[in-house]
């Protein structure tokens, strides 16, 4: 289940001016929302390479490799790579609509998938030149290869033109607490231009502390800045330990 935006908006405005802090505009709200979002996304794969290298609890719900997968799992999806050539170069583009039919911004690659049944194997620019050279590693629509440059996936045999599948991580959407404007000059939310936060509703405090953390800049209240960045710490830190 999403984090509500309206729900952590209300939340952020009632801890500023319960202190007389000041006041956080919609508009800065929402940039602010989004930027927190992506931070806390991004931090999945530091937070992920570094549970791998760590032994995991054997108890239910308490395997941490587990519980980040299922945080990433909300922005993972598949679609059709699309073959095209440009200037007689060819190459497969990645998917901006996945198999659900929802336009999607592509952030991390997963596997390559041939005829929904061969994972294409992965080469770098070197072995991808000399692939053709030996006949052990000479890719075929029995083992394929590809490159990955330039969001672009270069495909061989090159007989293949079609029946490509990406699995990918796609970026979260873009924080919105929707608004109209009221007779009195007041902000009144607006839930059909709403987008909730993606995240895993597990992370609504450390999106409330880190949007205050904002907050106090914007409002250039010092003493908000060091509270959120304390308790901000604070929780990062209970959550590794």
């Amino acid at each position: 289940m999403a984090i509500n935006v309206n729900t952590v908006y209300q939340t952020v405005l009632m801890i500023l001016n319960k202190e007389q802090r000041g006041y956080m505009t919609p508009t800065e709200f929402n940039t602010v929302a989004t930027q927190v979002q992506l931070e806390i996304f991004e931090k999945y794969f530091d937070d992920l390479n570094q549970q791998l290298r760590v032994p995991q609890a054997d108890t239910d719900y308490a395997d941490r490799q587990e519980n980040l997968d299922e945080k990433l799992a909300i922005f993972k999806t598949f679609g059709d790579a699309i073959y095209t050539t440009v200037g007689g170069l060819s190459y497969f583009v990645l998917p901006t609509t996945d198999t659900y039919g929802n336009s999607v911004s592509f952030y991390r690659l997963g596997n390559v998938l041939y005829n929904d049944e061969k994972v294409v194997q992965r080469l770098d620019r070197h072995e991808f030149y000399y692939a053709n050279q030996s006949r052990l590693t000479k890719p075929s629509t029995i083992n394929p290869a590809y490159l990955y440059e330039n969001q672009k996936l270069f495909v061989k045999p090159t007989s293949i033109i079609d029946k490509i599948k990406v699995d990918y991580i796609r970026k979260p959407n873009n924080v919105v607490w929707g608004f109209v404007v009221g007779n009195l000059g007041q902000y009144i939310s607006d839930p059909d231009t709403t987008v909730n936060f993606e995240l895993h509703e597990s992370e609504q405090t450390e999106v409330i502390l880190k949007i205050l953390l904002y907050s106090g800049i914007i409002i250039r209240d010092n003493e908000v800045v060091q509270t959120a960045a304390a308790l901000v710490q604070a929780d990062e830190t209970n959550k590794k330990s």
